[in-house]
């Protein structure tokens, strides 16, 4: 079980389960003591949260656990990305610090101020950044050692309505974003995704890294091993909840089944 006190949580699947599904986004949980770092009135803060959020994922991912053939292995984290983003890069190769918003956020999804750009943001690094890099490292190499290979499944969602602080917002914005890295997505699992997805939301639904590219590869095996395979489900928010910050609605189930398709597709490779 997820325990939310606590930064991430890696929640056991199946003994032999190659499938690693990562929930980054998913939690608005900011403790009080960080709280004071940031810029924001309570009410502001309270959108933002709406904004930035992947709502639901967590528990999409849970269902789709329960519903996949073989469980797969799930690695949440329990904070929101507004303490720290664990997908960004932490230094310079990162092209989302021209909006304020690398690994330490001090800009809002309005480019509004969040925390003091002055501010050092080393402290939360090393507190959150680097123990959730390390032990997705872990559960990454965990799975390796159990099934020979890794597959890390992504979930993310993205509003319908493009937000300022997007760099490659003005892209088509289909129901399901598949994003890829051309190492690490071999062309069957991107097929295997556009099969479960697409069977429910047409394949005209489907698109490819826009309005977001990319996958998350832990660092130690980005561009290097390729039994590490990894794909990105990006949703878009309509599809299954109120916008912004919502109730989920009926469309959670359908995404549930597609994403558990998934799972068991590329388990049974």
């Amino acid at each position: 079980m997820s325990d939310p006190q606590q930064p991430f949580t890696h929640i056991p699947g199946a003994a032999d389960s190659p499938v690693l599904l990562h929930v980054p986004h998913g939690s608005r949980r900011i403790p009080h003591h960080l709280r004071e770092g940031i810029a924001l009135d309570d009410a502001a803060l309270e959108r933002e949260l709406d904004h930035i959020t992947d709502a639901h994922t967590a528990e999409l991912a849970a269902a789709a656990a329960k519903l996949a053939p073989a469980a797969p292995w799930r690695f949440v984290n329990n904070l929101s990305r507004l303490v720290v983003d664990p997908e960004r890069f932490p230094d310079g190769r990162e092209e989302m610090l021209a909006v304020g918003m690398g690994a330490v956020y001090t800009r809002t999804t309005h480019r509004e101020p969040l925390r003091p750009p002055e501010d050092d943001p080393t402290p939360l690094l090393e507190a959150y950044f680097h123990p959730y890099a390390t032990a997705m490292t872990e559960a990454v190499e965990a799975r390796i050692a159990a099934a020979g290979r890794a597959v890390i499944i992504d979930v993310h969602s993205y509003p319908t309505e493009h937000l300022p602080y997007e760099l490659h917002g003005t892209g088509s914005r289909p129901p399901v974003c598949l994003g890829t890295d051309p190492f690490h997505t071999p062309p069957e699992l991107l097929a295997a995704a556009e099969t479960a997805f697409g069977d429910r939301f047409g394949h005209d639904g489907i698109g490819h890294d826009t309005p977001f590219a990319g996958t998350y590869v832990p660092l130690r095996h980005y561009g290097s091993d390729r039994r590490v395979t990894a794909l990105m489900i990006e949703i878009r928010r309509d599809t299954y909840m109120t916008e912004p910050g919502g109730p989920a609605g009926p469309g959670l189930d359908t995404l549930t089944e597609a994403l558990a398709e998934l799972v068991g597709s590329v388990t049974r490779r």
